[in-house]
């Protein structure tokens, strides 16, 4: 819990700097004639909406489970992941289409004006960037938030850098040059994103040899088959593992919640399982494919 109120403040200070850069490089990009500060401060803006929305769903999955939601809300923060990297990707295309058209349709740019406020939000972004970094690591919906972040850096690297030869040399290409490599780049990120929470929200196997998890439960004493396996994932730290094992025709009651222990230490120790539900049977089943 604690953990969460930690994040939750993060978010919030990251909200609200980032609606500081929105406006300051709004002004600098209406009174500098900068169409990238202007490009910069609507991504800010839109980035602004993602982590209020990412903060309302870690508020959501910190719920306890109940009656109607028996796994609890975690899935909340999948879905924000998804719906965040997925806007993020279309962003990212019309970033690179509003390059394109300004390689054709060069305009003058106060490129002094544009360097200040550029690396004023260059600085701030990189704070957002720090203080989501470490809860990046191991959940979907802050690392989605931070690429965001780190979109919004990169482009005000961009920016920075961009102005720096408009300013010396004039070269007005240069700004929607450095833009479609940023873009290359994060549509990959994104699209790493969105693959794993389309997995997650599809219950897709998480990378999980099955074959070794035949392996180990079958070194189990008076454990003689496992089929009918299915593995999924609540969230990307939830795992679930629920199958039907075969067991020697002499077990009792007793002997089978032994099993049961040992198969669910085993698979939580070498396997990162969560959770584990098993169904014990003598012969049926027992030439059925692991997987059915």
């Amino acid at each position: 819990m604690e953990h969460s109120n930690v994040t939750g403040k993060r978010f919030l200070a990251v909200t609200a700097l980032n609606l500081i850069i929105t406006v300051a490089e709004f002004f600098g990009g209406i009174i500098s004639g900068s169409l990238g500060l202007l490009s910069d401060a609507v991504h800010n803006l839109e980035d602004s909406i993602s982590i209020v929305i990412s903060y309302v769903a870690n508020l959501i999955g910190r719920r306890h489970n109940n009656a109607e939601k028996t796994f609890g809300y975690k899935r909340a923060e999948i879905l924000a992941a998804f719906v965040n990297s997925s806007i993020l990707i279309v962003i990212t295309i019309l970033m690179i289409i509003e390059s394109i058209r300004r390689f054709r349709q060069p305009q003058h740019i106060n490129g002094s004006l544009m360097m200040i406020v550029s690396i004023i939000g260059l600085v701030a972004n990189l704070i957002s960037m720090v203080a989501l970094w470490s809860g990046s690591k191991n959940n979907l919906n802050i690392k989605a938030t931070f690429l965001h972040m780190m979109s919004d850096t990169l482009s005000s690297v961009g920016v920075v850098v961009a102005s720096i030869f408009i300013t010396l040399f004039s070269w007005y290409w240069v700004d929607p040059l450095i833009t479609i490599l940023i873009a290359i780049w994060l549509l990959k990120e994104s699209y790493d994103v969105v693959k794993e929470t389309v997995n997650i929200l599809m219950e897709a196997s998480p990378e999980i040899d099955l074959k070794a998890v035949k392996k180990a439960v079958l070194t189990v004493p008076d454990v003689v088959g496992i089929h009918h396996i299915h593995v999924w994932m609540i969230d990307e730290n939830y795992i679930i593992f629920d199958a039907h094992i075969n067991v020697k025709k002499q077990c009792n009651m007793d002997e089978l919640e032994k099993i049961y222990r040992e198969i669910e230490n085993l698979l939580k120790t070498q396997f990162k399982v969560s959770h584990v539900t098993l169904q014990a049977e003598c012969t049926r089943g027992l030439k059925e494919p692991l997987i059915f």
